[in-house]
C-alpha cells in the first residue's frame, strides 16, 4: 500500500498523521495501515500507524480517516 494516505480530504505521510495524533512533531513513524476497527464518533475508517514521540518511546497511534477522532497506544 501507498505510504501517504487520505485523511479528512487531505494526503497525509506517516510522519504527518503521527503529529496529527500527538499534537506535536515526532521523530519518526512506520508505514500506515489500515486499523481493524471503525471509529466510534462517525464509523468511519480508521488508520494505524507506530511512531516515536521521543528517544525513549514507541506509541500506536489510531486517526479516524472522516473526523478529529484520535487515540494513542503506548
Amino acid at each position: 500500500m501507498a505510504d501517504n494516505r487520505v485523511v479528512q480530504g487531505r494526503m497525509v505521510t506517516p510522519k504527518r498523521l503521527a503529529e496529527l495524533i500527538e499534537g506535536e512533531s515526532v521523530m519518526d513513524a512506520e508505514e500506515i495501515t489500515d486499523a481493524d476497527r471503525s471509529c466510534p464518533d462517525c464509523d468511519g475508517d480508521v488508520l494505524q500507524v507506530g511512531y516515536m514521540p521521543s528517544v525513549t518511546a514507541f506509541v500506536t497511534g489510531y486517526k479516524c480517516q472522516d473526523c478529529d477522532w484520535s487515540e494513542r497506544e503506548e
